[in-house]
Protein backbone atom coordinates (compact mmCIF):
# COMPACT_ATOMS: atom_id res chain seq x y z
CA UNK A 1 0.00 0.00 0.00
CA UNK A 2 1.24 3.47 -0.86
CA UNK A 3 0.13 5.57 2.06
CA UNK A 4 1.54 8.50 4.01
CA UNK A 5 0.15 8.47 7.52
CA UNK A 6 0.39 11.82 9.29
CA UNK A 7 -1.56 10.81 12.35
CA UNK A 8 -2.95 7.53 13.58
CA UNK A 9 -4.83 6.74 16.75
CA UNK A 10 -5.96 3.32 17.89
CA UNK A 11 -8.04 2.47 20.92
CA UNK A 12 -7.38 -0.86 22.61
CA UNK A 13 -10.15 -3.29 21.73
CA UNK A 14 -11.59 -0.98 19.05
CA UNK A 15 -12.63 -2.37 15.67
CA UNK A 16 -11.01 0.50 13.77
CA UNK A 17 -8.57 3.40 13.99
CA UNK A 18 -8.15 6.71 12.17
CA UNK A 19 -5.49 7.95 9.78
CA UNK A 20 -4.93 11.44 8.36
CA UNK A 21 -3.56 12.11 4.88
CA UNK A 22 -2.73 15.15 2.77
CA UNK A 23 -3.98 16.16 -0.66
CA UNK A 24 -2.18 14.19 -3.38
CA UNK A 25 -1.42 11.16 -1.19
CA UNK A 26 -2.54 7.73 -2.36
CA UNK A 27 -4.45 5.64 0.16
CA UNK A 28 -3.73 2.69 -2.14
CA UNK A 29 -3.02 2.03 -5.81
CA UNK A 30 -4.61 -0.27 -8.33
CA UNK A 31 -3.06 -3.73 -7.98
CA UNK A 32 -2.07 -3.37 -4.32
CA UNK A 33 -2.99 -6.16 -1.94
CA UNK A 34 -6.23 -5.09 -0.26
CA UNK A 35 -6.38 -5.67 3.50
CA UNK A 36 -8.41 -2.70 4.79
CA UNK A 37 -11.47 -0.65 3.90
CA UNK A 38 -12.04 3.00 4.80
CA UNK A 39 -14.79 5.41 5.86
CA UNK A 40 -14.29 9.13 5.23
CA UNK A 41 -14.66 11.35 8.31
CA UNK A 42 -13.31 14.52 6.68
CA UNK A 43 -12.11 15.49 3.20
CA UNK A 44 -12.56 13.97 -0.24
CA UNK A 45 -11.17 10.94 -2.08
CA UNK A 46 -11.07 10.27 -5.83
CA UNK A 47 -11.37 6.68 -7.07
CA UNK A 48 -9.30 6.18 -10.23
CA UNK A 49 -8.94 3.35 -12.73
CA UNK A 50 -6.60 2.81 -15.64
CA UNK A 51 -8.35 2.16 -18.97
CA UNK A 52 -5.96 1.41 -21.85
CA UNK A 53 -3.23 3.51 -20.31
CA UNK A 54 -5.47 6.45 -19.47
CA UNK A 55 -6.50 7.27 -15.90
CA UNK A 56 -10.26 7.68 -15.46
CA UNK A 57 -12.07 8.92 -12.38
CA UNK A 58 -14.72 6.49 -11.17
CA UNK A 59 -16.11 8.81 -8.54
CA UNK A 60 -15.47 11.49 -5.96
CA UNK A 61 -16.17 10.42 -2.39
CA UNK A 62 -16.95 12.72 0.54
CA UNK A 63 -17.67 12.57 4.26
CA UNK A 64 -19.63 9.45 5.19
CA UNK A 65 -18.66 7.49 2.06
CA UNK A 66 -16.69 4.26 2.29
CA UNK A 67 -14.33 2.53 -0.12
CA UNK A 68 -11.87 -0.35 -0.43
CA UNK A 69 -14.36 -2.96 0.74
CA UNK A 70 -14.35 -5.05 -2.46
CA UNK A 71 -10.75 -6.21 -2.15
CA UNK A 72 -11.24 -7.02 1.54
CA UNK A 73 -14.38 -9.08 0.92
CA UNK A 74 -12.94 -10.96 -2.08
CA UNK A 75 -9.33 -11.21 -0.85
CA UNK A 76 -8.14 -9.83 -4.20
CA UNK A 77 -5.83 -6.96 -5.24
CA UNK A 78 -7.25 -3.45 -5.51
CA UNK A 79 -9.23 -2.89 -8.70
CA UNK A 80 -8.78 0.90 -8.57
CA UNK A 81 -6.65 3.59 -6.95
CA UNK A 82 -7.74 5.97 -4.19
CA UNK A 83 -6.12 9.42 -4.12
CA UNK A 84 -6.72 12.24 -1.64
CA UNK A 85 -8.01 15.42 -3.34
CA UNK A 86 -8.70 17.30 -0.10
CA UNK A 87 -6.89 16.72 3.23
CA UNK A 88 -8.80 13.98 4.96
CA UNK A 89 -9.25 11.81 8.01
CA UNK A 90 -10.23 8.21 7.44
CA UNK A 91 -11.46 5.38 9.63
CA UNK A 92 -9.46 2.26 8.72
CA UNK A 93 -11.08 -1.16 9.21
CA UNK A 94 -9.25 -4.43 8.54
CA UNK A 95 -10.83 -7.57 7.09
CA UNK A 96 -11.27 -9.39 10.38
CA UNK A 97 -13.07 -6.48 12.02
CA UNK A 98 -15.20 -5.85 8.95
CA UNK A 99 -16.70 -9.34 9.16
CA UNK A 100 -17.56 -8.76 12.82
CA UNK A 101 -19.24 -5.45 11.97
CA UNK A 102 -21.31 -7.00 9.17
CA UNK A 103 -22.54 -9.78 11.46
CA UNK A 104 -23.61 -7.32 14.15
CA UNK A 105 -25.19 -4.70 11.87
CA UNK A 106 -27.15 -5.94 8.79
CA UNK A 107 -27.86 -2.31 7.85
CA UNK A 108 -24.17 -1.88 6.97
CA UNK A 109 -24.38 -4.91 4.68
CA UNK A 110 -27.36 -3.49 2.79
CA UNK A 111 -25.68 -0.11 2.38
CA UNK A 112 -22.53 -1.76 1.02
CA UNK A 113 -24.53 -3.80 -1.50
CA UNK A 114 -26.24 -0.65 -2.80
CA UNK A 115 -22.93 1.18 -3.10
CA UNK A 116 -21.27 -1.75 -4.89
CA UNK A 117 -24.15 -1.88 -7.38
CA UNK A 118 -23.80 1.84 -8.07
CA UNK A 119 -20.05 1.58 -8.63
CA UNK A 120 -20.54 -1.39 -10.95
CA UNK A 121 -22.80 0.73 -13.17
CA UNK A 122 -20.26 3.58 -13.15
CA UNK A 123 -17.41 1.26 -14.10
CA UNK A 124 -19.46 -0.30 -16.87
CA UNK A 125 -20.21 3.15 -18.29
CA UNK A 126 -16.55 4.16 -18.22
CA UNK A 127 -15.55 0.90 -19.89
CA UNK A 128 -18.01 1.48 -22.70
CA UNK A 129 -16.80 5.05 -23.10
CA UNK A 130 -13.16 3.94 -23.13
CA UNK A 131 -13.81 1.30 -25.77
CA UNK A 132 -15.75 3.81 -27.84
CA UNK A 133 -18.77 1.61 -28.34
CA UNK A 134 -21.18 -0.61 -26.48
CA UNK A 135 -20.40 -3.27 -29.06
CA UNK A 136 -16.81 -4.51 -29.07
CA UNK A 137 -15.17 -6.93 -31.49
CA UNK A 138 -14.56 -10.32 -29.91
CA UNK A 139 -10.89 -10.11 -30.93
CA UNK A 140 -10.48 -7.09 -28.63
CA UNK A 141 -11.62 -8.81 -25.45
CA UNK A 142 -10.91 -12.52 -25.84
CA UNK A 143 -8.60 -14.99 -27.51
CA UNK A 144 -9.99 -16.96 -30.50
CA UNK A 145 -12.07 -19.94 -29.43
CA UNK A 146 -9.79 -22.39 -31.23
CA UNK A 147 -6.65 -21.15 -29.46
CA UNK A 148 -7.22 -21.50 -25.71
CA UNK A 149 -4.70 -19.84 -23.45
CA UNK A 150 -2.29 -22.27 -21.80
CA UNK A 151 -3.01 -23.10 -18.18
CA UNK A 152 -0.06 -22.17 -15.97
CA UNK A 153 1.30 -24.81 -13.64
CA UNK A 154 1.94 -23.81 -10.06
CA UNK A 155 5.34 -24.72 -8.65
CA UNK A 156 5.00 -23.17 -5.21
CA UNK A 157 4.38 -25.75 -2.52
CA UNK A 158 4.24 -26.50 1.17
CA UNK A 159 6.30 -29.52 2.21
CA UNK A 160 5.25 -31.41 5.33
CA UNK A 161 8.40 -31.66 7.47
CA UNK A 162 7.51 -35.05 9.01
CA UNK A 163 6.53 -36.98 5.88
CA UNK A 164 7.95 -34.93 3.00
CA UNK A 165 4.49 -34.82 1.40
CA UNK A 166 4.03 -31.85 -0.93
CA UNK A 167 0.94 -29.64 -1.05
CA UNK A 168 0.99 -27.53 -4.23
CA UNK A 169 -0.57 -24.05 -4.28
CA UNK A 170 -3.34 -23.30 -6.77
CA UNK A 171 -2.55 -21.50 -10.03
CA UNK A 172 -4.82 -18.58 -9.09
CA UNK A 173 -4.04 -15.59 -6.90
CA UNK A 174 -5.42 -17.25 -3.77
CA UNK A 175 -5.08 -20.67 -2.16
CA UNK A 176 -7.49 -21.79 0.55
CA UNK A 177 -5.99 -24.06 3.20
CA UNK A 178 -7.89 -26.27 5.63
CA UNK A 179 -9.67 -29.60 5.61
CA UNK A 180 -12.63 -30.92 3.65
CA UNK A 181 -16.05 -30.40 5.17
CA UNK A 182 -18.13 -33.58 4.64
CA UNK A 183 -21.33 -31.74 5.58
CA UNK A 184 -21.17 -28.87 3.09
CA UNK A 185 -18.88 -30.60 0.59
CA UNK A 186 -16.53 -27.60 0.62
CA UNK A 187 -13.05 -28.68 -0.41
CA UNK A 188 -10.14 -26.24 0.13
CA UNK A 189 -7.43 -25.84 -2.51
CA UNK A 190 -5.02 -27.53 -0.10
CA UNK A 191 -6.56 -30.19 2.13
CA UNK A 192 -4.15 -30.88 5.00
CA UNK A 193 -6.26 -33.73 6.40
CA UNK A 194 -3.74 -36.47 5.41
CA UNK A 195 -1.07 -34.76 7.54
CA UNK A 196 -3.40 -33.73 10.36
CA UNK A 197 -3.53 -36.90 12.45
CA UNK A 198 -4.56 -34.92 15.55
CA UNK A 199 -7.25 -32.82 13.81
CA UNK A 200 -5.57 -29.56 14.79
CA UNK A 201 -6.58 -27.49 11.75
CA UNK A 202 -9.87 -25.79 10.97
CA UNK A 203 -11.99 -26.36 7.87
CA UNK A 204 -11.26 -22.78 6.78
CA UNK A 205 -7.88 -22.32 8.37
CA UNK A 206 -5.92 -19.83 6.25
CA UNK A 207 -5.52 -18.19 2.84
CA UNK A 208 -2.33 -17.72 0.84
CA UNK A 209 -2.15 -14.83 -1.62
CA UNK A 210 0.25 -14.63 -4.55
CA UNK A 211 1.12 -11.08 -5.58
CA UNK A 212 3.73 -10.99 -8.36
CA UNK A 213 6.84 -12.40 -6.64
CA UNK A 214 5.53 -11.97 -3.11
CA UNK A 215 3.46 -14.27 -0.94
CA UNK A 216 1.15 -13.48 1.98
CA UNK A 217 -0.73 -15.66 4.43
CA UNK A 218 -3.86 -14.69 6.34
CA UNK A 219 -5.45 -16.66 9.14
CA UNK A 220 -9.22 -16.98 8.80
CA UNK A 221 -11.71 -15.98 11.48
CA UNK A 222 -12.60 -18.83 13.84
CA UNK A 223 -9.38 -20.73 13.23
CA UNK A 224 -8.32 -22.97 16.09
CA UNK A 225 -4.73 -23.70 17.21
CA UNK A 226 -3.22 -20.82 15.26
CA UNK A 227 -1.04 -20.20 12.21
CA UNK A 228 2.67 -19.44 12.52
CA UNK A 229 5.45 -18.14 10.24
CA UNK A 230 8.94 -18.92 11.50
CA UNK A 231 7.50 -19.43 14.98
CA UNK A 232 5.62 -16.11 15.07
CA UNK A 233 1.83 -16.26 15.49
CA UNK A 234 -0.14 -14.76 12.58
CA UNK A 235 -2.83 -12.34 13.74
CA UNK A 236 -6.29 -13.33 12.53
CA UNK A 237 -7.38 -11.39 9.44
CA UNK A 238 -4.03 -9.63 8.92
CA UNK A 239 -1.93 -10.80 5.90
CA UNK A 240 1.71 -11.57 6.73
CA UNK A 241 4.41 -11.85 4.07
CA UNK A 242 6.48 -15.03 3.95
CA UNK A 243 9.24 -16.22 1.65
CA UNK A 244 10.93 -19.23 0.09
CA UNK A 245 12.34 -21.46 2.82
CA UNK A 246 10.19 -20.05 5.63
CA UNK A 247 8.65 -22.43 8.16
CA UNK A 248 4.86 -22.23 8.16
CA UNK A 249 2.80 -24.08 10.77
CA UNK A 250 -0.96 -24.69 10.64
CA UNK A 251 -2.13 -25.89 14.03
CA UNK A 252 0.29 -28.76 14.72
CA UNK A 253 1.23 -29.30 11.07
CA UNK A 254 4.73 -28.07 10.30
CA UNK A 255 5.63 -27.23 6.71
CA UNK A 256 8.36 -25.47 4.75
CA UNK A 257 7.41 -23.18 1.89
CA UNK A 258 9.18 -23.57 -1.47
CA UNK A 259 8.56 -20.90 -4.10
CA UNK A 260 10.10 -22.79 -7.03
Amino acid sequence: MVKTVFKATKTKGALSHSVELKSGDFVFKEGDLGTEMYVIQLGRIALLKNFRGEEKQLGLLEKGDFFGETSVLESLPRTSSARVVEDCRLIEINGSNLEQMLRKNPEITVRMMRKLSQRLRQTDGLLRESLGSASVAVSEIAAPVNTPAPIPKATERLVHTETGREFVLSTGETTAIGRKDPVTGIDPDIDLTPADTQRSISRRHAMIFRRQNKYYIREEIGTMNGTFVNGERVETGIPVEFKDGDHVRFGLIKTIFHAN
